[in-house]
């Protein structure tokens, strides 16, 4: 028996067909995330993972592709050879890979400072029952501020960019670009945000030695992006 016809052996054995499996796969490596709570296509994705998880990290194994699992926040986030995954141990043969995206400056640093925020209010038990955190965008500007020595961009179209990317990477919510303009808004930082910033380079930026940053590809289809 082929490798595919096993494939589709254990997939009909599940109630998944082929075509499906490779719908899944194919948002996972393109999207390189996968949340259940963000869209109705996304939860229908998460429910198929479930029903065919082993086979999912079989062939992700074969690429060398780790895949970290938050079941209790019901995500997936891929991460490529060599990248460090807090909970996963890095395999010693460890090699860059064409899926990891190096982000630009301005996202590096806001996500560094997100991690920082979110720790704070983890030890100040100040997460809701989603593990997610909600802080005004007037505390994220004065953190980056006091962690950073930078504010967030002063030009709305330049901050709406860097948070609408911080949105398809599934690490914040925000109640849509219109709400940037206004001090008072209020953001929510998503748990997956301690899968891209160790706790390792969350103390080098405590430190005042903040590293650059890198994550695996993750682009979100613009009419799926949750305000």
């Amino acid at each position: 028996m082929t490798i595919q016809a096993s494939l589709e052996t254990a997939l009909e054995a599940r109630g998944v067909n082929p075509a499906q499996f490779s719908e899944l796969m194919i948002r996972l490596l393109d999207n390189g995330v996968l949340c259940r709570d963000e869209s109705k296509r996304e939860a229908e994705l998460y429910d198929r993972y479930l029903q065919v998880a082993d086979l999912v990290e079989d062939y992700l194994g074969v690429l060398r592709v780790r895949l970290l699992h938050e079941a209790r926040f019901h995500s997936l986030r891929l991460f490529p050879p060599g990248a460090e995954v807090p909970g996963l141990a890095d395999p010693e043969d460890a090699f860059n890979s064409g899926l990891r995206e190096r982000l630009n400056q301005q996202e590096v640093a806001l996500i560094l400072v997100l991690r920082a925020e979110y720790d704070k209010a983890l030890r100040e038990g100040q997460i809701d029952e989603h593990g997610q955190v909600v802080l005004p965008l007037e505390a994220v500007s004065l953190a980056c501020k006091n962690l950073l020595g930078r504010p967030l961009p002063e030009g709305l179209v330049e901050r709406r960019a860097l948070f609408r990317r911080l949105r398809q990477l599934r690490l914040i919510r925000t109640a849509g670009d219109d709400a940037l303009e206004d001090a008072e808004s209020w953001l929510t930082i998503r748990p997956d945000i301690t899968s891209l910033v160790t706790d390792t380079v969350l103390a080098e930026l405590l430190a005042g030695d903040a590293p650059a940053a890198e994550t695996p590809s993750a682009e979100a289809d613009p009419e799926e992006e949750t305000p």
